[in-house]
């Protein structure tokens, strides 16, 4: 699989193409019609490829963008190479494998978070936030977590949907992770009332911080 071409990988990937399973992703943004188990099978049979990840990054095709990161060697990015990609990762699936298969895995997790934390592009400032979240929950040493709740106080009420997400979930985590901020983390979240009526599948937790919060600490008790 060596010599695989760009091409090559195109040709399977519209073979791929599911009207059924494109229906499903347009509800969530996504615009492709790719099975995402079948897409996952085609990676693990082309195995890790840089230069080809990067060349089907370069195409203008969601499912291949997809496929590149699966493919990609992660820690082999640059700072500014990911900071472009994040810029033109436009639907939510590409967007969170980005951040979480490769952004997180880069040596240049940290500066990248702390620039687009406070980016003016909502996008951008959501994969910040949503750093920010997992590193609330991972190695939270540094971070100054009453500033944190002050920001999301004062912004996640108007916040466009994908950077109110990540606030939130960076909310929950604070609460669930920080005793000593709990009360404080739930008390926004009853008073802003973001996501509280989200819609929940039976046997899922919501996504409403105060709920979430207290069921993932109960869990842990």
């Amino acid at each position: 699989m060596a010599e695989t071409t760009v091409a090559e990988v195109t040709a399977e990937l519209a073979a791929l193409e599911d009207p059924k399973a494109r229906a499903v992703n347009e509800k969530h943004g996504d615009d492709h019609g790719v099975n995402l188990s079948r897409l996952r099978a085609l990676a693990k049979r082309l195995k890790t490829q840089q230069e080809l990840a990067r060349q089907l990054w370069a195409t203008d095709d969601t499912a291949a963008k997809l496929l590149a990161l699966l493919i990609c060697r992660p820690k082999a990015f640059e700072r500014d190479e990911l900071d472009a990609m994040l810029r033109q990762a436009r639907t939510p699936k590409v967007h969170d494998w980005l951040i979480n298969y490769v952004v997180k895995k880069n040596p240049h997790t940290e500066e990248l978070r702390a620039a687009w934390f406070t980016d003016p592009d909502p996008v951008v400032a959501s994969a910040g936030w949503a750093l920010t979240a997992d590193r609330v929950a991972r190695n939270p040493e540094g971070l100054d977590l009453d500033t944190l709740l002050d920001l999301i106080e004062a912004k996640m009420k108007d916040a466009p949907d994908r950077l109110q997400w990540a606030m939130n979930t960076c909310l929950a985590q604070i609460g669930i992770e920080h005793a000593e901020h709990r009360a404080r983390a739930i008390d926004i979240g009853e008073r802003l009332e973001v996501l509280k009526d989200y819609p929940t599948s039976p046997g899922c937790t919501s996504p409403f911080a105060p709920i979430w919060i207290t069921e993932m600490v109960r869990r842990s008790q």
